[in-house]
C-alpha cells in the first residue's frame, strides 16, 4: 500500500517515474564492465539505486557502486538512462516505472569486502557480452555504446 501513495503522488506532481542512479563501472585500460546479479532474480544488472538527498546523481552513483559491488571511484560522468518497471520489494501492488540516470564509473580498485558481498555475483565482461545479458533494451544499448570507439568510452 505504501507504493501505492508514493507513486500516486509522483504521478499527481507530474512525474510518472520515479528516479534511481545506476552505475556502468568499466576497466579505463580493457574497457570491461564489471556486472553484478541482482538479488532476487540473480539476473545480471549494474549497481543501481535511489536517490539520496544529501548526495548529488553523481555522487549517489559512486555509492551504489561501492555498496552492491565494491566498487572504489573517484568520478562518474552520466551517459544516459534506461527505463524499467521495478517489482516493488514487498511484492505488493503493481510494477513502479523508473527511469534510471546511469554514469559511467572507471574503476580505480576492487574490495573484496564490501556492504553487499556474499549477496550478489560481480563479473568482468566485454560491454558487448554484457548488453546480450541484461533485460533492459535501452540499458542493453548504452552498454553496446561503450564498444564504439569515441567520446562515451573517454573516462
Amino acid at each position: 500500500m505504501k507504493s501505492w501513495g508514493r507513486r500516486l503522488r509522483r504521478l499527481l506532481a507530474g512525474r510518472d517515474r520515479a528516479l534511481q542512479v545506476g552505475a556502468i563501472c568499466h576497466d579505463p585500460e580493457t574497457g570491461r564492465v564489471l556486472m553484478i546479479t541482482s538479488r532476487g532474480t540473480g539476473r545480471w544488472i549494474i549497481p543501481k539505486g535511489w536517490t539520496m538527498p544529501d548526495r548529488s546523481l553523481a555522487e549517489a552513483a559512486l555509492q551504489e557502486a561501492w555498496e552492491e559491488a565494491g566498487v572504489r571511484a573517484d568520478q562518474a560522468r552520466e551517459i544516459g538512462s534506461y527505463c524499467y518497471d521495478k517489482t516493488p520489494d514487498d511484492g505488493e501492488g503493481p510494477p513502479i516505472p523508473v527511469e534510471v540516470r546511469s554514469f559511467l564509473v572507471p574503476v580505480l580498485e576492487l574490495a573484496e569486502d564490501f556492504p553487499e558481498r556474499g549477496q550478489r555475483t560481480r563479473r568482468w565482461m566485454p560491454p558487448s557480452e554484457a548488453a546480450m545479458l541484461v533485460a533492459e533494451a535501452e540499458l542493453a544499448e548504452l552498454l553496446r555504446g561503450l564498444d564504439a570507439p569515441g567520446p562515451e568510452r573517454a573516462a
